[in-house]
């Protein structure tokens, strides 16, 4: 009894230093994410609310500072014509705008879906050992190290009708009967713009389910081949299970850019409506057209869509792994 009555006050006292540590630590972490958290609010978040400002009013680039406050009209407006019709006019009655919002989701969906399912195939092949592994490792990640425009650039002359590469192999080793437009066709347009972010992308997905699966203990493997478990009973019951969280962090990482997608379909297809997506329409408004604040409504609702969808991701994936815990 003794004994315990000594011990108690040691624990105790041994507590509270843990305690303090870890608030010291709290803080500590909380000065250092300061800077950042500072930086962050004036790169992204006074933009930010500037937009969704300007989205309430009838802002022009020439009169930004002079911008009356216009409530929703921007969103929705309602007209009652001289006849007594009633006209509804606005963004979300656009039908570009919901065209757009298509273009975004179908790309964003196919684009990723893809990416995740090769990116898990390239990091299954170099997480193996073989000769060369790490020259091959680094040659993959080539694709996704060419920045965007220059791939694009490069890709809008090798998908050309007329002296590119692509239907010059197609005619050579039969495949096409014709040249075709890839770009410039609304029916391959889309197919196109896929087949660059998949090949320039993937790389990306890879890199980063490769850190997951190195992470995975290989002695869970080699108790799973004495069991006689198969490779793929591995890969479903062993691999996918583990290396999940890397792969959400993946998709989430490429879902918020197959959204935002601009640059690559800007400079592929400027002016195609079966490619056009909400970031690019987005910019036309603002600048093109000198729609200010109807670009800025689009891009209000861009960033809601995008938040909403990654909230609802996660929200799915913490619900499954809470389920698959219990």
């Amino acid at each position: 009894m003794a004994t315990e009555a000594m011990a108690a006050p040691g624990a105790v006292t041994g507590g509270k230093i843990k305690s303090e540590l870890m608030q010291q630590r709290v803080r500590a972490a909380r000065w250092f994410l300061l800077p950042m958290l500072i930086a962050l609010a004036v790169v992204a978040g006074w933009p930010l609310l500037r937009s969704i400002y300007f989205s309430f009013t009838d802002a022009s680039l020439n009169n930004i500072d002079g911008a009356e406050w216009v409530g929703f009209s921007n969103y929705l407006r309602v007209q009652v014509l001289d006849s007594g019709a009633v006209r509804y006019r606005g963004l979300l009655v656009d039908p570009s705008w919901w065209n757009a919002v298509w273009n975004t989701l179908r790309f964003a969906v196919v684009s990723v879906s893809l990416e995740a399912v090769l990116g898990m195939l390239v990091a299954l092949v170099l997480n193996a050992e073989f000769k060369g592994r790490g020259i091959v490792r680094a040659a993959i990640l080539i694709p996704w190290a060419i920045p965007t425009i220059v791939s694009a650039k490069m890709w809008s002359w090798m998908l050309n009708d007329q002296f590119g590469i692509l239907n010059d192999l197609g005619l050579r080793l039969g495949l096409l009967s014709q040249k075709v437009a890839w770009t410039a066709t609304a029916d391959t347009a889309m197919t196109a713009v896929l087949i660059v972010d998949i090949w320039k992308t993937t790389p990306f997905m890879a890199l980063l389910i490769l850190a997951g699966l190195q992470m995975v203990p290989k002695d869970i493997y080699e108790a799973a081949e004495i069991d006689g478990v198969h490779p793929v009973k591995q890969f479903f019951r062993i691999t996918l299970p583990l290396v999940r969280p890397a792969l959400m962090v993946a998709i989430i990482f490429r879902l918020l850019d197959a959204l935002r997608i601009f640059d690559l379909i800007y400079v592929l297809t400027p002016n195609s409506s079966a490619t056009k997506t909400m970031s690019v329409l987005a910019r036309e408004n603002l600048f093109d057209f000198d729609k200010f604040a109807y670009g800025s409504a689009m891009s209000t609702l861009l960033f809601l869509i995008i938040a909403l969808l990654t909230i609802l991701y996660i929200w799915l994936g913490k619900v499954r792994f809470d389920g698959g815990d219990r």
